[in-house]
C-alpha cells in the first residue's frame, strides 16, 4: 500500500496542502540483518550440505534396495513448501493475513509463478543430477568436483546481475577450484559399496549440475532482490512450481516402477533423513542468497569438503594419500 504525506506549497508552510507519495514507498525497503545472523546461516548451511552429501551417498551405495531418487526430490519440495507456508504464517501474524497474502501474491499472480518456474525446472534437473553423481562417485570426489559451480556462479553473476568482481575475488574463486585438479580417482580402490558404478556418468552428471547451479542460483537471487516481496512468498512460488515439475519428472523417469512398487519403495529412516536435510538445506540456502549472495553461498559450501571427506574415510573406506583422494 502506498502511503501519502502532506506537504505545504510554500516554504513558510502556507498555501494549499499537496499529497505526495512518501519517500519510504518510492523504493523497496532495505532489510538489514546482523553479521552474526549471516554467519549463523552460512555455518548451518555448510554443516547441512556436508551431512546431506554423506547421507545421500550412503543411501545410494550401501543399501541394496534403492529408492526412487525422483520421488525423494519431489517430497523434499513438498516439505519445503509447508515449511515456507508455516514461516509466512508466523510473519503475517494471523490466518486471515496469510490467506490474503497467498491469494494476492501466489494464486492471484500467475506471471510470478511462471517467472519462478524457470529456476524450478533447473533446480529439479540439478537435484536429480546430484543423485546420479553420488550413485557413481565418492562423496569427497563429488564435493571437490562440484566446486566448479563457484566460477560458473561468478560468471553468471557478472553476466546476469551486471556486477564486477575484483581481481582478488576472481583469484580466490579459481584458487578454490584449483583443488579439483589435485583429485585423482581409481575405481578399483574407490570405496566399500555394493552397487556397480560408472565414473563417467557421475562426472557428466556433475557437469550438468554445475551449470544448473550457477544459472538457477543467480536467477533466483535476481528475482529475490528486484522487489520487496517476502522471501517466503517467493519460496512458496518456487516450490509450487518445483512440485509440479518434479511430479512430471517422476512420471517420465520412474512412472511404471512407481506404480508397480509404490511411491515410497525402498524408503528407510536414512532416506527420510536425507529428504529432511534436503528440505532444511533448501530453506537455509534461500536465506543466504537473500541476505548475502550466491558466491558467498558457494564458498560456504566448499567448506563442507573437509567434513564430507572425513566422514567418507570413516563410513566408506575412502583412501587418502599424498597423491590425492582414492
Amino acid at each position: 500500500m502506498v502511503r501519502w504525506e502532506e506537504r505545504r506549497g510554500t516554504a513558510g508552510g502556507s498555501g494549499p496542502a499537496v499529497l505526495e507519495p512518501s519517500a519510504s514507498t518510492m523504493s523497496p525497503p532495505k532489510e538489514n540483518v546482523s553479521l552474526l545472523f549471516k554467519l549463523y546461516c552460512l555455518t548451518v548451511m555448510t554443516l547441512v550440505a556436508a551431512t546431506y552429501t554423506v547421507a545421500l551417498r550412503y543411501t545410494r551405495t550401501v543399501e541394496t534396495e534403492l529408492y526412487f531418487s525422483t520421488t525423494a526430490v519431489c517430497i523434499a519440495e513438498v516439505i519445503k513448501l509447508f515449511l515456507s507456508v508455516g514461516i509466512l504464517a508466523k510473519e503475517t501474524g494471523s490466518l486471515t493475513r496469510l490467506i490474503t497474502s497467498l491469494k494476492e501474491n501466489v494464486f492471484g499472480s500467475p506471471k510470478e509463478l511462471l517467472k519462478l518456474s524457470v529456476p524450478s525446472v533447473v533446480y529439479a534437473l540439478q537435484n536429480n543430477m546430484a543423485f546420479v553423481a553420488l550413485s557413481n562417485l565418492d562423496a569427497a570426489v563429488y564435493q571437490v568436483t562440484y566446486q566448479l559451480k563457484i566460477p560458473c556462479t561468478a560468471l553468471c553473476t557478472v553476466l546476469m546481475l551486471n556486477r564486477t568482481l575484483s581481481k582478488l575475488q576472481w583469484f580466490s574463486v579459481f584458487m578454490l577450484c584449483g583443488g579439483v585438479t589435485l583429485v585423482q580417482w581409481e575405481p578399483a580402490q574407490a570405496t566399500k559399496v555394493q552397487v556397480e558404478q560408472n565414473p563417467w556418468l557421475g562426472f557428466g552428471a556433475i557437469a550438468v549440475a554445475v551449470l544448473c547451479s550457477g544459472f538457477a542460483g543467480v536467477y533466483f537471487e535476481k528475482v529475490l532482490k528486484s522487489s520487496d516481496t517476502s522471501l517466503w512468498v517467493r519460496n512458496i512460488q518456487l516450490y509450487l512450481s518445483g512440485i509440479a515439475v518434479n511430479l512430471f519428472v517422476v512420471y517420465m523417469s520412474d512412472g511404471a516402477k512407481v506404480l508397480e512398487k509404490g511411491f515410497f519403495y525402498g524408503y528407510t529412516y536414512y532416506v527420510w533423513f536425507v529428504v529432511f536435510l534436503a528440505s532444511v538445506g533448501g530453506i537455509y540456502t534461500s536465506v543466504v542468497v537473500k541476505y548475502t549472495d550466491n558466491i558467498m553461498k558457494g564458498f560456504s559450501a566448499a567448506a563442507a569438503i573437509v567434513l564430507s571427506t572425513v566422514a567418507s574415510v570413516i563410513l566408506f573406506g575412502l583412501q587418502i594419500s599424498d597423491k590425492g583422494i582414492f
